[in-house]
This record gives structure tokens, C-alpha cells and sequence, in this order.
């Protein structure tokens, strides 16, 4: 969902419409909002008898769709989080009649470029980092009270920050004296932490990322709509997902791979061929973005999208 600085450029998307294979009259469901520049791709290719209902938490991508989209009755919006399309398409009495599904997880770039939303470790702002302001904690309110073991896993596992100990330490003494609540404040404690600067990094990337995945409870999430997502498609229907960091493409990978080669049974256990048939296949291999896109958005550097189909 990462874009440049100067404008919202979807990443990956004409690749990612490929990937859907998108029928005319199909069902979509866009699980990330933002700024809709994938929406506005699907619409294109749907007829009037097509439908895309998209998902996000953020009031403010709720504010833009409804805007740049009203008086369209293929489009619905949803101010709800990815994990519960499963919910709403059950709702919709549309179980196992979608056609295709795109996760586009992580931040988007209105997001990071919003001082005020608290992700951001190059502008002052105050530190909330939560996807939807309204519920939660915000990553002012969890510091302020997290145990240092706590806050040193939470580094070490969402950040893969190896000076997570020192980090974590200096979070909690320096709250001893005063309240942490604004991003540079953070950012700041942070880099001092760090004896070794990484090169082409900022020194807090990986601690701002930890403390957001775990504020919004982003793997957790992520699971959840995997499953969900698989359970909501037509036979012929596609999942994508675009991933921003190996945390997630990870779990993306490791899943898709398994649902995809199901139970591995042992050679001596006598099966039938139609009891080693899977439901699910994975479609081409992960694609990233091209050169012409990393010149363009450098942001889209890590982006990586991966797809399957029900086939059963």
C-alpha cells in the first residue's frame, strides 16, 4: 500500500489486476482501501453488473471513498479491518462466491506522511501509530506502561532489531523522567541507543515498525484474513497479497505453500488420488516491482506480491 512522497501510487498495480484475472461481471473485495488506486483499477475492469467492496480502518481513506467514488453501485466501502471479510461477506450472503481478493498490507504513504498519525520517525507528531485513531492504544499510552522484557521481545520479533535490549532500556529509563509522545522524541532516544548506525536507514526503521505491528496487531491480523480470504473464494477465484516487509511475505509464503500441498501423509498409509487433490494452487512466482516503478516509487522497493487460486 506504500507509495511516494508526492502523490499516492498504488504499488505493483497493473501486475496485481493481472494477477486477479478479474472477471467482468466477478465479485471483488479490496481488503486495503487507502487512497483507492487499486479499487479505481478494478472498477475499470468490471461491467455494470460487477461489485468490489473494499475494507479499511481509517476514517480518513472512509472520507476518500466515499468521495471519490459516490454514486458508483459496484462500489461499497467498509470501515472495518481485513479480518472480519470473512463477516461481511457472509453478510452479503456471498460464501464461497468471490472471485478474487487483494491484500495490500502495511502503512500507506498518506499515513506516513501524516505527522499527526504518529508514524512517521522524520517529522514531530504525536506517537499514536494506530491504523484507526479510535481504537486502542496508541503507541504513546502502550510505552508509557509496557515491561522493559516486553518491549525488548517486541523489538527483537517485529523489528528484527538486534540492539533491541539497549532500545527497550533506554525507553524505560528515559520515562522515568519524562512522558515519550511524540515521534521524534522517539526517534531520538532510539538513535542514541544504537552503537552501530545501519547504512541507508534511519536507526529507528526497525523499532517504529515493531511498535506499529504490535500496536495493530498486524500478524495477527494478517492470519486470520489468510484463512478468511481462502474461505470466501469461488472456485476460480484468486487471493493476492502484496507485503512490505519479510515479516509478513514470510507468513504469506509459509501459507500459501501449505494450504497449497495440504497434509503430507506418510509413504506406507495407503490413500485414494482424489484424497491427495488439493482445493488451492499458488499462481506464478512472487513478483516485485520493476525498475521503472523503483525510479519512480522508491518506496515500492520491498514490496513483494504473492497469489493463489481455489481450484476445488
Amino acid at each position: 500500500m506504500e507509495a511516494s512522497t508526492n502523490q499516492h501510487r498504488p504499488v505493483l498495480l497493473n501486475e496485481t489486476i493481472e494477477a486477479l484475472a478479474i472477471k467482468a461481471d466477478g465479485f471483488y473485495l479490496d481488503g486495503t482501501f487507502g487512497r483507492g488506486g487499486h479499487s479505481a483499477k478494478i472498477l475499470e475492469a468490471l461491467s455494470e453488473k460487477g461489485r468490489l467492496i473494499a475494507f479499511d480502518q481509517d476514517p480518513q481513506a472512509i472520507k476518500v471513498a466515499e468521495e471519490k467514488f459516490a454514486g458508483d453501485s459496484r462500489f461499497e466501502i467498509v470501515q472495518r479491518n481485513f479480518e472480519d471479510l470473512q463477516d461481511v461477506v457472509a453478510d452479503h450472503g456471498m460464501m464461497k462466491k468471490v472471485d478474487g481478493v487483494l491484500l495490500d498490507i502495511g502503512v500507506s504513504s498518506p499515513q506516513l506522511d501524516d505527522a499527526s498519525r504518529g508514524f512517521s520517525f522524520i517529522k514531530p507528531g504525536p506517537l499514536d501509530m494506530r491504523m484507526n485513531p479510535g481504537v486502542g492504544q496508541s503507541a504513546a499510552e502502550w510505552l508509557a506502561s509496557v515491561t522493559e522484557y516486553d518491549l525488548t521481545t517486541v523489538l527483537m520479533h517485529f523489528g528484527e532489531e538486534k540492539f533491541a535490549r539497549r532500545i527497550a532500556n533506554a525507553i524505560v529509563e528515559t520515562r522515568k523522567e519524562t512522558l515519550i509522545d511524540d515521534t521524534v522524541q522517539l526517534a531520538n532516544i532510539i538513535e542514541a541507543a544504537i552503537p552501530v548506525k545501519p547504512k541507508n536507514k534511519h536507526p529507528a526503521t526497525k523499532s517504529f515498525q515493531a511498535i506499529r505491528i504490535h500496536i495493530n496487531r498486524e500478524l495477527e491480523v494478517l492470519e486470520r484474513a489468510l484463512q478468511s480470504a481462502l474461505n470466501v473464494l469461488a472456485i476460480g477465484g484468486r487471493l493476492a497479497v502484496i507485503s512490505f516487509h519479510s515479516l509478513e511475505d514470510r507468513m504469506v509464503k509459509r501459507y500459501f505453500r501449505n494450504v497449497s500441498r495440504g497434509p503430507q501423509i506418510p509413504k506406507d498409509i495407503p490413500v485414494l488420488a482424489k484424497d491427495l487433490q488439493q482445493p488451492y494452487k499458488l499462481v506464478g512466482k512472487a513478483v516485485k516491482p520493476g525498475k521503472q516503478e523503483l525510479l519512480e516509487n522508491p518506496r515500492s522497493r520491498s514490496s513483494v506480491l504473492r497469489v493463489i487460486e481455489r481450484v476445488m
